[in-house]
C-alpha cells in the first residue's frame, strides 16, 4: 500500500505544478526527473502537448563518459541546453 500512496503523492505534485506552470513553443517548460540511478530532462510545449527536446543520462554519448551522478547531471544539463539552443530557444520555464 505504501507504493500507491507514494505514486498518488507524486501525481498530486505534478498536477499542482502543471496548474501553475505552462510552457509555450517559444518558452517551454523544463521537466526534470531524477531516479536513484538516472536523470532525465524534457522541454515541453504545453499548448500543443508535445515534447520539443529531451536528454538523459542514458544517452549513448553521456553514458560513455564515466563519473558520479552530479557529473552526469551536468552533462545532461549541457546536452539539453545545446539542443534548446539549436532549436532557437533562449529561455525556459522551470
Amino acid at each position: 500500500m505504501r507504493t500507491s500512496s507514494k505514486l498518488t503523492r507524486r501525481q498530486n505534485i505534478r498536477y499542482r505544478i502543471r496548474a501553475k506552470v505552462k510552457g509555450t513553443a517559444t518558452k517551454p517548460r523544463l521537466s526534470v526527473f531524477r531516479s536513484n540511478s538516472e536523470i532525465y530532462c524534457q522541454l515541453i510545449d504545453d499548448d500543443n502537448a508535445v515534447t520539443i527536446a529531451a536528454a538523459s543520462s542514458r544517452d549513448k554519448d553521456i553514458q560513455a563518459q564515466k563519473g558520479n551522478k552530479s557529473e552526469m547531471s551536468k552533462l545532461v544539463g549541457q546536452a539539453i541546453a545545446r539542443k534548446a539552443k539549436d532549436l532557437g530557444i533562449e529561455a525556459v520555464i522551470f
